[in-house]
């Protein structure tokens, strides 16, 4: 069968990587027996084979919407210590910030990036550490961070975790979001009060599946959304995707998210990706376990009868032009969605009569960001007054009208939003709308630079600030936790506690 080369572009040897060297090599993207996929040869190991999309149709679809920003201008993103040596100069934003407050945990799930049993070493910034740490995105140039996502490790096992969110709060974050397995808010409902009152905006918790043998710690996760949802914090449901573990079950997860509405506001599925622990696990079982875009995609057309297709989704840098025409009408610089369209992709569901109904149902979004990219191209006097009226005479040509949901002033809040930037007008619609996703982040089989350096999601460290799939995906976060941390045993020494009071002690641990 034919081999048509879609792409030239740069990634690593895994093998290399093994043996503790990131070597960049030459990689391809190709379509070959209907399908895309990174090929890639080192000189000394040979090829490598990855999925990259199973559907060159729709490849092809998310590929034509890459946007290249400004990026950073007073600090550096980091992609090694050696910025130089993988890329010259990083094309995105810091649109979120990772802060990892810790490596503990009290589990021990086989996927995660992150164990400090395994790991051999506390990793756990002090106060004013963190505090310098959300201060270098905070003054990023022409756009601070606004968004903070407190990660670890688990970061509930801090007991000074409510200075931390308010130390975030207090420096001008406007949207924080807690990234949690759930375990502590489900046993301790008044930990949810507090931590809202801190300043938490959102809880991104793990939720692998909706049966025990998926999700061991189900009824944690139940009973936490219980204690949110009287706390009044919305939830993201996150699955970490594994083919030959819990991908049928994807259609379920959106099925219980939308019996929760009223408090889950989204879910945004991970494919698995081989870093950490399951970095090194053998081909074979890596290939088993693979989830790419389709494979998810397909799943969920199969749950939903149709309802929901590939076609509702649409990758990160779709609404990079919204961000432009805002920017011109506020004459400020504004958030750029600039990630690459491999990154990951998104749609909004509406339910009505038990039934979805997907975003691009009711408004064509094509012809909508066209619109909305040729407004902000123009110029000349009177230019907020101009584009304002345009919106108001044309947005109903974008809208189908009987496919609305009943209740939703979609026109009105579109209108708002767009030519008058006021947000909270968005308020009801995230409300009402169940967001769902997937993120596949990159390891060394399938890392691309091209996507690396458009990276939007950007831990801050205390050696700098690195994209997500450098930190995760090449192990540059390891060799930073490793600097900055200290034996488990002199921990141990200096708290007085043993690691393994971490562990949770009401269930499975992995």
């Amino acid at each position: 069968m034919s081999i048509k080369i879609l792409k030239k572009t740069i990634s690593v040897c895994p093998e290399c990587f093994k043996a503790g060297k990131i070597k960049k090599i030459d990689a391809q993207i190709i379509e070959e027996e209907g399908k895309v996929w990174m090929s890639k040869r080192c000189p000394i190991h040979g090829v490598f084979k990855s999925i990259y999309f199973s559907s060159p149709e729709l490849y092809r679809k998310w590929m034509k919407y890459q946007a290249d920003g400004r990026g950073v201008e007073n600090v550096e993103i980091k992609s090694l210590p050696d910025p130089s040596f993988l890329y010259p100069k990083h094309f995105s934003q810091t649109v979120l910030t990772n802060l990892m407050v810790t490596n503990r945990c009290n589990l021990r799930c086989s996927y995660c990036f992150m164990n400090a049993g395994a790991a051999g070493y506390i990793y756990e910034p002090s106060l004013e550490m963190l505090k310098k740490m959300m201060q270098a995105v905070r003054l990023e140039k022409p756009v601070p961070s606004k968004a903070l996502q407190i990660t670890g490790g688990e970061p509930t096992i801090r007991g000074d975790l409510i200075k931390i969110i308010k130390i975030a709060k207090d420096m001008g974050f406007v949207h924080i979001q807690l990234n949690t397995n759930g375990i502590q808010l489900s046993e301790e409902p008044e930990y949810c009060q507090k931590i809202k009152k801190a300043g938490v905006n959102t809880i991104y918790m793990s939720f692998d599946g909706v049966s025990k043998q998926t999700n061991p710690w189900i009824e944690e996760n139940k009973r936490a959304i219980e204690n949110l949802r009287k706390s009044g914090i919305g939830v993201v449901l996150v699955p970490t995707v594994i083919a030959d573990s819990n991908l049928q079950e994807a259609g379920e997860i959106i099925k219980y998210a939308i019996e929760n509405i009223d408090v889950v506001r989204g879910v945004n599925f991970q494919p698995i990706s081989f870093c950490g622990r399951a970095g090194f696990v053998p081909n074979e079982v890596r290939k088993r376990k693979r989830v790419d875009y389709v494979k998810l995609f397909e799943v969920l057309e199969d749950s939903f009868d149709g309802q929901l297709t590939r076609d509702d989704f649409y990758p990160v840098p779709f609404v990079y032009p919204i961000s432009k025409l805002v920017e011109k009408l506020r004459g400020e610089p504004q958030v750029e969605f600039t990630a690459h369209p491999g990154c990951g992709g998104a749609t909004y569901v509406f339910i009505q009569n038990g039934k979805l109904i997907p975003i691009t149902r009711f408004i064509n979004v094509e012809k909508l960001r066209q619109f909305i990219k040729e407004q902000s191209e123009k110029t000349g006097p009177f230019y907020r007054a101009r584009v304002t009226a345009s919106f108001l005479k044309n947005i109903s040509k974008f809208l189908i009208q009987d496919k609305i949901p009943e209740g939703l002033d979609i026109k009105n809040i579109l209108i708002r939003a767009i030519t008058k930037g006021q947000y909270k007008s968005l308020g009801k619609f995230h409300h009402q709308a169940l967001f769902i996703g997937s993120m596949w982040f990159q390891d060394v089989w399938n890392l691309n630079l091209e996507r690396l350096k458009r990276c939007v999601i950007h831990y801050s460290t205390p050696e700098g600030i690195v994209p997500f799939c450098a930190y995760n995906g090449l192990g540059y976060g390891d060799e930073i936790r490793k600097r900055h941390s200290m034996p488990i045993k002199e921990w141990e020494k200096k708290t007085g506690r043993k690691m393994k009071d971490d562990l949770w002690k009401n269930g499975p641990i992995s």
